[in-house]
């Protein structure tokens, strides 16, 4: 009789467990800052209004099936490529056309209030973010052009970066630059995004761009999609005196999946598993693939061998812990990368599991009103706060 009824309050258990972090989930505007749908579409030809799965780690019905309730799509070319402005437009074209195609799933909002509106009708808030300030082509119209067409965050610099600012992998890897950090038009473009109320991004900013932006901005700033130097040392991580800048500034940093960035014995992997497929790899570069879809073939190709070098989730619950312990519960959220990464977390295989992060927190103990934060909350204050005259 003991047994029987321990084994039913245990069953108990995890039914209301099961029931208290899918609802917790359920009632949470969820929020991921950073993906790069936007770039396949343009790249690969991809629709996102149709089954993706196994193709791509996001499409419109597993956006759904995930909780997500917002979306800031990426608009996102390499540095080197001309004519940027015209492909960011390009971009959001696609955006806009799976828009026009859906009307009762996805609605592109201007601000918080028709975000509300839109998530409380259940439909999918899609937001612009662009990422690299090259696209602007040196150009402060065309930076308020973009934000016309929904853009509300700049990343200011890509790793090749514009001629205004300096990024994370230009101050590392050319430590004789004749320049570090912002010019003067560079901070002409920070003071224009506060006026307008687009939100500056300093995710692959430069150590002394990142200074400099903090220095001259007058509204709270994010990281779209960084993660922790302190657990992985890699460059595009935030240092934690950049994280206690930005919570001074009442800014927010949402976290990226990239197993490189939470993960710091993953570039050992990586590199291993190139070397073992060196002549593939170098062929399909010689073909003009290009080293991102390269690698995206090479892992799909090879997805039972690359297993292994793929993070568990408690990873990158360990980044928002640190940042959490760090400076408290109201400067951090997701921000995934998804589609602009070519691997991710073992148990987060595409934008189906965003419950699974909810279910990590709550086993940790955090609370319904903390988690409501994490997972969207403190984005709508920065944004909120951004949109403030």
């Amino acid at each position: 009789m003991g047994i029987k009824f321990l084994l039913l309050s245990l069953l108990l258990s995890c039914q209301i467990f099961g029931q208290s972090y899918k609802k917790i989930h359920r009632k949470a505007i969820v929020v991921d800052t950073h993906n790069d749908i936007l770039m396949k579409a343009a790249d690969k030809g991809i629709v996102f209004d149709q089954d993706l799965a196994g193709k791509t780690s996001s499409d419109l019905s597993r956006w759904k099936k995930g909780g997500l309730d917002v979306q800031v799509f990426s608009v996102y070319c390499d540095g080197d490529l001309k004519h940027p402005y015209a492909y960011a437009n390009r971009q959001i074209d696609s955006l806009d056309a799976v828009v026009a195609r859906n009307p009762d799933k996805i609605v592109k909002v201007a601000g918080y209030g028709e975000l509300v509106k839109a998530v409380h009708h259940h439909k999918i808030a899609a937001m612009v973010g662009v990422e690299g300030g090259h696209m602007i082509e040196d150009d402060l119209g065309k930076l308020e052009a973009l934000y016309n067409r929904g853009a509300r965050y700049l990343t200011l610099t890509h790793n090749i970066p514009p001629s205004w600012a300096t990024s994370a992998a230009d101050e590392t890897t050319h430590p004789g630059l004749p320049h570090k950090g912002l010019t003067d038009f560079g901070r002409q473009v920070v003071q224009r995004m506060n006026q307008l109320g687009m939100i500056i991004d300093v995710s692959h900013a430069g150590d002394q761009t990142f200074r400099d932006i903090m220095a001259t901005t007058t509204k709270p700033i994010m990281a779209s999609h960084s993660s922790v130097y302190a657990l992985v040392p890699h460059r595009r991580n935030l240092k934690d005196e950049q994280i206690k800048a930005i919570a001074k500034n009442g800014g927010v940093i949402q976290v990226n999946f990239n197993p490189g960035f939470i993960d710091s014995s993953f570039g050992n992997k990586e590199t291993a598993f190139i070397k073992h497929h060196a002549a593939e790899n170098d062929s399909l570069l010689k073909s003009g693939m290009g080293d991102f879809y390269t690698l995206d073939y090479l892992y799909n190709k090879y997805a039972g061998e690359v297993n292994f070098m793929r993070p568990p989730l408690s990873m990158l619950i360990q980044h928002i812990e640190y940042i959490i312990n760090l400076v408290g519960v109201d400067y951090v959220g997701l921000g995934s990368d998804f589609d602009g990464i070519n691997l991710t977390p073992l148990q987060l295989g595409d934008v189906t599991t965003y419950p699974l992060i909810t279910k990590a927190l709550v086993e940790k103990g955090y609370s319904k009103k903390d988690i409501t934060r994490i997972l969207g909350g403190n984005f709508l204050r920065v944004l909120q706060a951004n949109e403030a005259k």
